[in-house]
């Protein structure tokens, strides 16, 4: 009796134990599931995001590249304006400098005031004066404005008797006028308005003096500029010119 009572304790404790130990185990297991659901909810809640994260980035992306591509079509216009612009300019040149070709072959330029002259009329350009303006207008042609610009000084101070000193200060003005040296460009016109006021380049110069008026803030005395082309020089292109910016201006 006494040798059967351990095992009896033994099997008694282990019908207790046995089922708690089995519950644990169980019950372990189901929390353990508990965490990897929640863990992949998490991980699928921060894969969405990134996702989310993603896409938003795309279309930030896509959004750049739109509005790069409508600047680079705009620098393009701007491109295009800005060449058909300089070469509305050069035609310009171009124009001016055969009507003042034609004016000033050798034999037919007509005598100055203050140049001095042969038998009865101007003498031809030596070569190296004429080489001088060429080069000089050459540079204004091609946009070099600053180096034009001292070009024409140059030859101003070099050929001060040279029956081109109306067509080099007229031009030294324009060069002037494109380097914003405005101030500079108003007294180069009006000094050929002073000393060559008959000369075919005169009207050109007093409306190229009503541009540099009107740059310097001097709107009154730029209208005023424009009726005395009119009235001084009728017919010519710069009178054409004047009378559309005036009616412009009273509109």
């Amino acid at each position: 009796m006494n040798k059967l009572l351990p095992a009896v304790v033994c099997a008694a404790l282990a019908s207790i134990l046995l089922p708690s130990a089995h519950a644990q185990m169980f019950g372990g297991d189901d929390q353990a599931r508990r965490q990897i659901v929640e863990t992949r909810q998490e991980l699928g809640t921060r894969i969405d995001a990134v996702g989310r994260g993603q896409l938003e980035l795309a279309n930030q992306n896509e959004m750049l590249r739109a509005e790069v591509a409508k600047l680079r079509g705009q620098i393009e216009v701007l491109t295009h304006e800005l060449e058909s612009l300089k070469q509305r300019q050069r035609d310009f040149y171009v124009d001016l400098d055969d009507r003042l070709r034609r004016i000033e072959q050798p034999g037919q330029l007509a005598a100055s005031p203050g140049t001095e002259t042969g038998s009865g009329g101007a003498s031809a350009p030596a070569g190296s004066e004429a080489a001088s303006y060429e080069a000089a207008l050459g540079l204004l042609k091609g946009g070099q404005s600053t180096e034009a610009l001292a070009a024409f000084k140059q030859f101003i101070v070099q050929f001060p008797r040279s029956p081109m000193m109306p067509g080099a200060t007229f031009w030294a003005g324009n060069a002037a006028l494109q380097a914003k040296e405005v101030a500079a460009a108003q007294n180069y016109f009006q000094t050929v308005l002073n000393n060559w006021p008959n000369d075919a380049i005169a009207s050109d110069a007093m409306l190229g003096l009503a541009n540099s008026q009107q740059l310097m803030g001097e709107a009154r005395s730029a209208q005023e500029t424009l009726r005395q082309i009119v009235a001084r020089y009728p017919g010519s292109s710069a009178a054409q010119v004047a009378t559309q910016r005036l009616s412009s201006t009273q509109r």
